[in-house]
């Protein structure tokens, strides 16, 4: 399971989340295909630019409660004083994916920002 977590700013697009998307992607060295969810905040779910490119990607968006962002927080690697004021977690984008991905998951690297957009790849490994 490999999860995009994304942190946007209201209003922003679907190519801009895409974008965002994209440039985590290959700062993780994953690929587009490897991707199971995008999740973000449950407090995201509406906005037009978030439905669009999870629709546009074939992808489910997984909206993740305050307390299930809180729990993942501490295994974050970002930390921005607005969204914690905002959100209370260090990262929204990383504190998603995590969530998302999984108590077992771990992030492939810190989240990427891309214009308004932040966002962090989280996965667990394959059981073998």
């Amino acid at each position: 399971m490999i999860v995009a977590g994304i942190g946007c700013r209201k209003g922003a697009t679907a190519q801009e989340i895409d974008a965002a998307i994209e440039a985590a992607l290959a700062e993780t060295g994953q690929t587009r295909a490897a991707l199971t969810s995008l999740a973000t905040s449950d407090g995201k779910g509406s906005e037009p630019g978030l439905v669009d490119a999870a629709a546009a990607c074939g992808l489910e968006l997984i909206l993740i409660k305050p307390a299930a962002l809180e729990a993942a927080g501490p295994r974050t690697q970002s930390f921005s004083p607005r969204v914690k004021e905002m959100f209370g977690v260090p990262s929204v984008a990383e504190a998603a994916a995590l969530a998302a991905a999984g108590p077992e998951s771990a992030l492939f690297g810190p989240r990427t920002i891309v214009g308004p957009v932040t966002c962090a790849i989280a996965g667990t490994a394959p059981k073998t």
